[in-house]
């Protein structure tokens, strides 16, 4: 019975693999200038994922759509991104969106409509993330 539910769940991860290649959107058209200030904001920002969940599926549409270019961290197929979730944001569940702040605290992001609607804002503009001052422009 074992092996039936494994290959089960074989199956269905190449289906959430399949549709996440067929179906991924397409990206928002910036100004170079404005595609620049999106890719150094989310230089802060690392999503703990895993390829073929369906949650970190949706969340990678949406930065897709919003062409934001987040680093990803796939924890199962990395021990040492695994480690760092479970030791340093609190348990090891993705999708997880790491926001490092200025002082060097992390803030954990856990739910996928959450982090979906933060990278949305981020996108809009309605939210900011300060840059380190080695990240930011020479005024």
């Amino acid at each position: 019975m074992k092996y039936f539910w494994m290959s089960i769940r074989f199956v269905l991860a190449q289906i959430i693999l399949i549709a996440d290649f067929c179906y991924r959107p397409k990206g928002t058209k910036r100004s170079t200038e404005k595609q620049n200030d999106m890719d150094e904001q989310c230089q802060q920002l690392a999503l703990y994922q895993y390829a073929a969940c369906p949650f970190c599926v949706k969340v990678r549409w949406a930065m897709k759509r919003n062409n934001l270019n987040i680093e990803l961290r796939d924890a199962k197929r990395n021990a040492e991104f695994a480690y760092e979730l479970e030791n340093q944001g609190g348990k090891l569940k993705v999708p997880c969106l790491k926001i490092t702040h200025l002082d060097g605290t992390s803030q954990w992001m856990y739910e996928s409509k959450d982090i979906i609607a933060y990278l949305q804002n981020i996108a809009d503009g309605h939210t900011r993330i300060e840059l380190e001052p080695s990240l930011a422009k020479a005024s």
